[in-house]
């Protein structure tokens, strides 16, 4: 491709409003451009790149077994009532009528378009398992995009989705399909790390996330300094033993504790740790119904409002209103579960470890000492509801726990049999019975797997891409206008074009050296060539790689070879 007739320009100065280096130098290097919030189009340089990344996501899911197919993006609104999904995901799924007035989605997933090919495709057990994908455009109506491909709302997803007769079948391909991801990554020059993950709208009995460590990332990744234990903060586990059993007298008694409305207050008032304290968060859902939910934590320790939501229903949740905890009989400030009426009362499993705690009076100016679980007062629910959080003890090997941040690349699920027992979609086994049919489900971001690469692969100058994805391999520069030099310029465009070698041929005529350098290491192709005078002098044509200082002259003819052997080296 000859840059006189790119289609697309670099850009000298940093766009305003792109905080993360990957949209930063994608908007300078002429990759992409934003038509509105959270929606880029690619332009050639940068397509290019996106088909790059997309022939390693078919290369890897091709080798599992996989097969492509291809499913709408705008979907009629019954295949989502089908599944419950219509209701229960928030207004980040894009709902809309068309000319009829019938209710339509435009798609964020694909898993209840599978359910409605498995109902119609799949009779017998002979025909599982199996495993399909596609890649194609989604739509997210995010709040607040950011981070350029980072978060964004019209996006490119690689999904893949696996049917099994049972949950066995399942455990047994799922390990393929990380190894599947690994290899893709590795593809991309990437190295994430897989942790336990929520699965949130998805649902199922388990996840992972492949997550690339990243300041700027917007996952919160809880991960153990001692052994390899990594969830995401939404599902994080802790180990809650307490330093010390509690102690405290037979009988809860009131005690006075003016103006103590944190534990930090009661706890240095009383002269007891804060691990002997109960903790109560009020928190309000609307959804199937109205209620109030209470949660009781020993007071060391945090509400994780993700857990609590499961337990609660997958339903949204606020923070309750002064009014609507004093209509349960709780008192702001000095609340307990004691006595609380018409409340959900949902106890972390931490109150079950302590002996006596220091407890909400539901009196103002008063707590109880020696509260004790089970005697003083139950749960609705007892599960774990905790916050995982930095120097907490790890649930594995009680090491210390650190938090760092982190950019989402792949999501793998384990959905059994959500999105069709429901439905009544199953398969006949071998004798005629019939059962529910056992879904997986796979899926990468392109965008922002294009995104970490940038993140993890630039310097000051500008992006450095790694061979499998470079938007071309060589980035031929002239410094000739005419003459000898630009002939020899053009004679090894067409040889590298005719060995097969993509090369963007920088021949403007206009800008001068300096420009066309910083083009080169900005747009950041592997290998650069210059053709110039002194190069000629010298016996042939310059070469530098992007991610070496060093540049030597090597004879035309032998470019070639020299860029084979440089490319083997670097894959």
């Amino acid at each position: 491709m000859r840059m006189s007739a790119l289609f697309g320009r670099t850009l000298r100065e940093t766009p305003a409003d792109a905080e993360m280096v990957s949209h930063q130098l994608l908007l300078r290097a002429g990759m992409i451009r934003s038509l509105g919030a959270g929606i880029y189009s690619y332009l050639p340089l940068g397509y290019r790149v996106k088909a790059k990344v997309e022939a390693i996501l078919r290369r890897e899911m091709d080798a599992i077994g996989a097969q492509q197919m291809l499913m709408p993006v705008v979907h009629p609104a019954e295949v989502w009532q089908a599944s419950g999904r219509w209701h229960s995901v928030d207004e980040t799924l894009l709902r809309f009528q068309d000319r009829s007035a019938h209710d339509m989605v435009l798609a964020m997933t694909h898993e209840e378009v599978i359910a409605h090919l498995l109902e119609r495709e799949v009779e017998s057990y002979r025909q599982l398992p199996a495993v399909v994908y596609h890649i194609q455009v989604k739509f997210r109506d995010e709040r607040r995009p950011r981070g350029g491909l980072v978060r964004v709302r019209e996006f490119t997803m690689k999904d893949a989705y696996s049917v099994h007769a049972d949950v066995e079948d399942l455990e047994t391909f799922y390990p393929t399909m990380l190894r599947a991801y690994r290899d893709i990554f590795r593809g991309c020059a990437l190295d994430p790390i897989a942790v336990e993950a929520d699965s949130g709208i998805m649902g199922g009995s388990a996840s992972h996330e492949f997550v690339l460590l990243n300041a700027e990332g917007e996952d919160t990744i809880v991960l153990c300094t001692s052994c390899d234990y990594a969830a995401n903060a939404e599902r994080a586990e802790l180990d809650k033993r307490p330093s010390s059993q509690s102690q405290g007298p037979g009988q809860a008694r009131e005690v006075a504790t003016p103006g103590c409305k944190t534990i930090e207050d009661v706890a240095r008032y009383l002269g007891v740790p804060r691990e002997g304290t109960l903790k109560a968060v009020f928190l309000r859902t609307e959804e199937p119904e109205p209620r109030l939910v209470f949660a009781v934590i020993r007071g060391d320790l945090e509400v994780n409002e993700v857990k609590l939501s499961h337990v609660v229903g997958d339903v949204p949740l606020r923070p309750a209103e002064e009014d609507e905890i004093r209509a349960v009989g709780a008192v702001p400030g000095y609340a307990s579960p004691i006595g609380v009426r018409g409340a959900v009362v949902v106890a972390d499993d931490s109150v079950l470890l302590g002996g006596h705690f220091v407890a909400g009076a539901n009196r103002e100016g008063y707590h109880l000492a020696g509260v004790q679980y089970g005697r003083d007062f139950r749960g609705d629910v007892v599960a774990d509801i905790a916050l995982a959080r930095a120097g907490d003890a790890c649930p594995r090997c009680a090491g210390a726990l650190r938090v760092e941040r982190g950019i989402e690349l792949g999501h793998c699920f384990k959905l059994g049999s959500r999105y069709t027992a429901a439905r009544g979609i199953t398969y006949l086994d071998a004798d005629g019975a019939e059962h529910p049919i056992v879904m997986g489900s796979y899926g990468i971001g392109v965008d922002r797997l294009i995104a970490a690469i940038v993140e993890e692969h630039y310097d000051e100058y500008g992006i450095r891409w790694p061979v499998s994805v470079a938007p071309y391999l060589v980035h031929l520069v002239s410094l000739a206008r005419e003459g000898e030099e630009r002939d020899q310029a053009e004679a090894l465009y067409a040889e590298l074009g005719a060995e097969g070698i993509d090369v963007l041929y920088d021949d403007r005529a206009g800008p001068s050296a300096g420009v066309k350098f910083n083009d080169a290491d900005l747009i950041g192709c592997p290998l650069r060539l210059t053709v110039s005078r002194r190069s000629l002098s010298r016996g042939g044509v310059e070469a530098k790689w992007r991610d070496k200082d060093e540049r030597v002259v090597i004879p035309a003819d032998e470019v070639a070879a020299y860029l084979h052997e440089g490319l083997a080296a670097r894959t």
